[in-house]
């Protein structure tokens, strides 16, 4: 069945490649045709490299460009100083592949998601300077709708509503070279767009894996960063002062893989002690880019240990990482790689001894097709001095860890309505778990975007996607700017 199913969607994702790619098109459809790939990228904004900047994407013109949930127009009634914008989205999702449950298990058939947010968002400027203030709340009436009964208070205090601040920070120029950005906020380290590799310094939420983009998913949080800009490079020096880790799927929800709820998690509290330090160089110059950098922070993934009590708890170590990436744009083509070493990464399973791991990742886009991108990323995460006991739960370690995400986005009428497929697997071939994502963005207007797709689940054997090939759904978003 598992293989039929993945047969069937290879099949589907060919189909559509073919039909928009290699099938012929009339003048009258060239006319008619008019997840693009984030060009957001870990260079802050330079004061003088704009030239350099636009010799590098030179050639990208004609690329799409991935629809922004924050893309907003700005208020027309506010002085010039203020700016106020917001979003109001309804979200749903309906599971078809779940079977009937066990008797005291929660019940994910159906309805899967109701989910309204409202998002607030204002800058104040005054010359050099900016403050920037935003934030949202959602509530998500599925679980009403299912019977909130079946459903942990940890689900219910995680998933079913939330508030919360995302962006809170001042921003401005301490002299022509020099600037600093102070409050919650996000910093975008790396080349790559669907795999992180040297992007460690905002976490993410997973808590439906595959649903949302990475740029989507990053959760910011309080550091001071200072930026000096000098020719073609940039150093900037961070302070991070908020610990914040992953939003995981928790045990009751769809996405959980095992059947009993996790150890309690140790959280670093706001001290002294427990600030973390990042330093990044970089270059942007005719055609390619390069950055360097170094981290000393805590380890987003915990490992199982024992208090003075005997009492299980999970805990984050300190690792330290060093590590480069490099674009180089040619033609239609940009090629992109990126490294990490990772320094004293701990397990349960052999907790006096610290590992260190390689991460490289390499990926290539394509813009030679007309309002279409296709871009291939591949990562390998290489665990040093392995040791056969890490296999064992709960650190359900490898060796070599292998992700390979491909992805297709191509516009239509006039840039209105845009297709994107996201294929992403994990193992050699996918024995590791994968899921397949196709969707369509409507702008109906300026402020109104409709979005909606199918996405498709194969479990691993163990692991975190040990669990999750019966949560195919369908989704559906409603989405308006003001």
């Amino acid at each position: 069945m598992k293989l039929q199913k993945l047969e069937y969607i290879c099949f589907f994702s060919f189909s559509l490649f073919l039909s928009y790619l290699v099938a012929p098109l009339s003048a009258q459809d060239l006319d008619d045709i008019l997840s693009g790939f984030d060009t957001e990228q870990n260079e802050p904004e330079a004061k003088d490299t704009h030239d350099d900047m636009d010799a590098f994407l030179s050639g990208f013109d004609n690329a799409p460009v991935e629809r922004q949930k924050s893309d907003i127009p700005n208020s027309s009634v506010m002085p010039e100083w203020l700016e106020l914008t917001g979003r109001l989205g309804v979200a749903s999702s309906y599971n078809f592949a779940h079977d009937a449950q066990k008797v005291n298990e929660a019940d994910f058939r159906g309805i899967s998601m109701l989910r309204t947010t409202v998002a607030l968002s204002s800058e104040i400027h005054w010359g050099d300077w900016q403050v920037k203030i935003s934030g949202h709340g959602l509530y998500d009436a599925a679980y009403a709708i299912q019977g909130r009964e079946q459903y942990t208070n940890t689900l219910l205090d995680l998933y079913e509503q939330e508030l919360e601040i995302d962006d809170l920070y001042l921003r401005g120029s301490l002299s022509s070279k020099l600037d600093i950005k102070v409050g919650r906020q996000v910093v975008v380290w790396g080349k790559s767009d669907n795999i992180r590799v040297t992007d460690i310094l905002n976490p993410l939420d997973n808590r439906l894996p595959g649903m949302v983009d990475i740029k989507n998913r990053r959760l910011p949080a309080a550091m001071t960063k200072l930026d000096y800009y000098t020719g073609d490079w940039n150093l900037s020096g961070i302070m991070i002062h908020e610990v914040r880790f992953d939003k995981n799927p928790v045990y009751n929800s769809d996405f959980y893989p095992g059947k009993q709820p996790l150890p309690p998690e140790e959280k670093p509290d706001l001290s002294f002690d427990n600030q973390q330090y990042a330093l990044a160089l970089n270059g942007i110059f005719s055609g390619w880019d390069l950055s360097l950098y170094g981290a000393w922070v805590f380890d987003g993934r915990a490992h199982v240990t024992q208090d003075v009590n005997g009492s299980l708890y999970r805990k984050h170590s300190r690792v330290f990482m060093t590590g480069v990436t490099a674009n180089v744009a040619f033609g239609n083509w940009l090629l992109k790689g990126e490294g990490a070493w990772f320094d004293g990464l701990e397990f349960a399973n052999l907790e006096d001894e610290d590992f260190s791991r390689l991460d490289l990742m390499g990926g290539i886009e394509y813009l030679g097709f007309s309002e279409t991108a296709l871009s291939l990323e591949i990562v390998n995460r290489h665990l040093i001095d392995f040791d056969e006991q890490l296999i064992l739960s709960p650190d359900i370690a490898q060796k070599d860890t292998i992700q390979t995400v491909a992805k297709l986005i191509r516009d239509f009428a006039n840039d209105t309505i845009q297709l994107k497929i996201l294929l992403s697997f994990f193992g050699g071939h996918g024995e590791d778990g994968m899921f397949e994502r196709f969707q369509l963005d409507y702008d109906v207007n300026d402020a109104v975007t409709l979005t909606g797709g199918i996405i498709f689940y194969q479990s691993a054997d163990q692991g975190a996607l040990s669990g999750i090939k019966d949560n195919d759904r369908i989704f559906f978003e409603f989405s308006y700017a003001f």
